[in-house]
This record gives C-alpha cells, sequence and structure tokens, in this order.
C-alpha cells in the first residue's frame, strides 16, 4: 500500500474515532426518551443493523479481517478525539476534542449526562476553544444545558440586508451590502457563557428558561474612516460603541419533540419557540426583545428504506423591541447549530427580521448504507432599513451532497457537501451529521 494511501487511512480512522466520541445521546433524543423512562411498555422495533455498513466495519474488514464485530455498548469515562470541519466561513478547522460521560444516580433509566471541551485553529485565523455539559438529574427530571465559548473570530461581512440594492445614495450613507457585494473582515475576541434548565411537563413538551452573557471586545470592523463600512454605519444609527458590546439576556424556551433521532432522523418533528430579553441592569449594552422559532418536520418516502427521508426546516428569528449588536444580527448560519443557508457565509444576509426555509431530499446510494446522497435548497429573506420587508425579497441556495455512514447504532454520519447562491457564491461544506 502506498504512502498517500497509508495517509487517508489514518485520516478516516480518525474520522471515525471522533464518531464512536459521542458519548450518549444528543439533547432532544434524550428528552424525547425520558418520557417513557420507569415506564413498562413494549420495546421499539429495533432497526435492523445487521445488513448496514459502517466505518467500524470498514476499518475491522481492513485491519482485522477475521475479527467478529463486537455488540455496541454504552461508553463512560473520557475519550480525546480530532475536531475537524470546513466551511466558507472558516475554511478548514482542525482540533482536539475531549468528551466525558456518565449516568448519575442509581436508576437505570437515567440517561447519560455528558460534557465536552475542545480548542480548534482554523485557516483563516479563527482561534476558538469551548466547554460544554448537558447533564441528567436522576429520573431525567431535570435536564441543564450550559457552555462557556473563548475565541478569536474574523467575521466576514457583506453588509445589512438580504441583497436589494438601494435605489440611490451613497456607500456612506448605507448600511446595505455593497452593489458589488464587497466583502469586509471584523476582527474581534468574543466570549460566552450559557446556561439554561429544562423541565419535563407532559409527553413530548419541555418548558426551559435561562441566562446568556454575549461579550466582544478589541472588535475591529477595519473603518479606517468613520461610515466607511456597513457596522460602523449601523453602530453609529443605534447608538453602539464600535470596539465593544454585551448582549446579555433572560431566556425562556418551549420544546416539544417527537423525531426518531437526532443525527439523522426518518420521521417525527422537532419544534422549538424562545424569547430572549437583553437586559441593562445585567450588564447588557442595549435592551432589546427577541422571539425565535425552529420547526423540523421528517417524511419517510420507503418502508423499505426508511432512511430515504423528505426533509423540511424553518427557522426564524424577530426583534419584537429595542436594539441588537451588528454582530448579533439573525442573519444566513446563525440559528443555532450555525448550519442555515448553505452556499453562503455566515451573516451573508442578516437583518433585524429573518427567516430561512430548506428542503432536502435523503437518499441511500448503496444498498448496505454505507454511502447516501443528499440533494438540498434554501430561501432566505429578510428586512432592511430602507423599506424592504421580511418576505419580499427571497435569496436562493441549492445544492448536493454525499453521506459517509460511521455509525450505523447512533446514524451518525460526515456529511460533504457543496452549495451555490447567488453574487457568485459558492462553497464546500463539511460537518458530522445531518445539517438539519
Amino acid at each position: 500500500m502506498s504512502t498517500k494511501w497509508h495517509l487517508l487511512l489514518l485520516v478516516l480512522l480518525l474520522i471515525q474515532a471522533a464518531a464512536y466520541g459521542q458519548v450518549g445521546h444528543p439533547t432532544d433524543s434524550l428528552k424525547t426518551d425520558s418520557l417513557n423512562a420507569g415506564k413498562k411498555k413494549p420495546p421499539r422495533p429495533a432497526e435492523d443493523l445487521s445488513k448496514q455498513f459502517d466505518f467500524s466495519d470498514l476499518t475491522r474488514t481492513i485491519l482485522h479481517p477475521h475479527r467478529p464485530p463486537n455488540p455496541m455498548h454504552n461508553r463512560s469515562g473520557i475519550t480525546v478525539v480530532p475536531n475537524i470541519a470546513a466551511n466558507p466561513t472558516i475554511g478548514g478547522q482542525l482540533g482536539i476534542k475531549a468528551v466525558a460521560g456518565r449516568r448519575l444516580g442509581t436508576d437505570s433509566n437515567t440517561l447519560f449526562s455528558v460534557g465536552a471541551t475542545s480548542a480548534s485553529i482554523t485557516t483563516k485565523g479563527i482561534i476558538y476553544f469551548y466547554i460544554n455539559h448537558n447533564i441528567f438529574t436522576p429520573g431525567n427530571k431535570w435536564n441543564l444545558q450550559g457552555n462557556l465559548v473563548v475565541a478569536k473570530t474574523v467575521t466576514p461581512d457583506f453588509g445589512y440586508g438580504i441583497g436589494k440594492a438601494l435605489n440611490g445614495g451613497t456607500r456612506e450613507d448605507s448600511i446595505l451590502g455593497d452593489p458589488n457585494h464587497k466583502g469586509y473582515l471584523i476582527r474581534s475576541y468574543y466570549y460566552n457563557a450559557r446556561e439554561k434548565v429544562y423541565k419535563n411537563v407532559a409527553k413530548n413538551l419541555f418548558v426551559g428558561a435561562g441566562l446568556s452573557f454575549e461579550i466582544r471586545r478589541k472588535i475591529n470592523l477595519g473603518d479606517t474612516t468613520n461610515n466607511a463600512t456597513p457596522s460602523s454605519v449601523y453602530d453609529n444609527r443605534h447608538g453602539f460603541p464600535k470596539d465593544r458590546y454585551s448582549a446579555n439576556g433572560f431566556l425562556f424556551n418551549v420544546e416539544y419533540i417527537t423525531r426518531d433521532n437526532p443525527n439523522r432522523a426518518y420521521k417525527g418533528i422537532y419544534f422549538d419557540a424562545g424569547v430572549r430579553i437583553n437586559q441593562k441592569w445585567i450588564g447588557s449594552t442595549k435592551n432589546s426583545i427577541q422571539v425565535t422559532t425552529d420547526f423540523r418536520k421528517y417524511l419517510s418516502l420507503s418502508p423499505s428504506n426508511p432512511e430515504m427521508v423528505l426533509a423540511f426546516w424553518n427557522w426564524g428569528s424577530y426583534l419584537v423591541s429595542g436594539d441588537i449588536p451588528y454582530l448579533e444580527l439573525p442573519g444566513t448560519g446563525r440559528d443555532g447549530t450555525y448550519r442555515s443557508g448553505r452556499g453562503y457565509t455566515s451573516q451573508y444576509f442578516k437583518g433585524t427580521q429573518f427567516n430561512d426555509t430548506e428542503l432536502e431530499l435523503r437518499f441511500p446510494i448503496l444498498a448496505n448504507k454505507f454511502l447516501s446522497g443528499v440533494a438540498f435548497g434554501n430561501l432566505q429573506t429578510g428586512n432592511d432599513e430602507h423599506g424592504t420587508k421580511i418576505f419580499q425579497v427571497f435569496q436562493p441556495g441549492y445544492g448536493a451532497g454525499l453521506r459517509v455512514l460511521f455509525n450505523k447504532h447512533t446514524r451518525t454520519n460526515l456529511a460533504l457537501d457543496y452549495a451555490y447562491g447567488r453574487f457568485g457564491r459558492k462553497g464546500f461544506f463539511l460537518n458530522l451529521n445531518e445539517t438539519f
């Protein structure tokens, strides 16, 4: 075997380890299953995995062709894995991640509590460190979610709005994107501390509340003269300092979840609606109220191939009152997972009112499900401060991609997408698990 194939196999093995390094279940999967904890019900029909082939099977076949497969089992302790990603906003990302998990209490129905930490660097000069946790108390009565982020960021900025050119006026009096879609780089140090507590109140229904502190310091707008960039114009109009801000607020959320798996759902619904209230008396630069909605629906199209799925996603964020900082405006890729609007960089379009709708067809390519494909499209819409209202102008994105099955037991896969947008926008997107 040549050197390049040895290197390729090593990379693939590292990625496979990352997929297996996810301890326990993701958050909303745990919430759904917790509703049945402690109740005697017939077990759910198990998905037939004997005919599926994942990366564990591949590596075992190559490295240990005579070793029988091991049964799946829950892991605990600490696992250290590589942290890789790629998209037009960050470039390529490489880092290291540590994941830990354990079950709290003696009730075997209590779901795993997990924590993770990661440090990474990207080819565009972004340095990112985080710690997060997802803790379930004994009996799954309470769920605590939180994170801490420290980062050096480089944010590409293409102006305010949905891409509709301003009729008349000069560049200096507009915060709309440049007619030629010129980009600006905004550099800053970003700190975020967030904690939410959810309680199960009814079947499939959870309510939660919490706090979030988002702080930016040493912001460099690339503005050598006043009002030379869209962000500088916005800050002047809305009374924000150009070099720093804080967006500190209270969070109130309600969730309804029936989807069968958050990594790769075949059926069901995920819905979250929330209110964020930023307040000066807890350190926010400005007061504001925002409403967010996140709705996802999954429909399996084939009984024999349940992974053939039509998936729908609508995400929106709407400023009700007050002012929010420029870099916190809702927009492309500003959903909770930073994956909406494939085809564009993060916040390529933005406004105080913003909505993104996506449709994706997922289908198997190989009979053993090792390779699958997707085709997708999205429509983004938002407002601006020159008369354009949300749902008046839409900007499309579209593309296709491959999925590589890493862990058939958790439906963990590697997502490789190539997407196109307007104004010459296009790019490659690499992530673990489905976009939504």
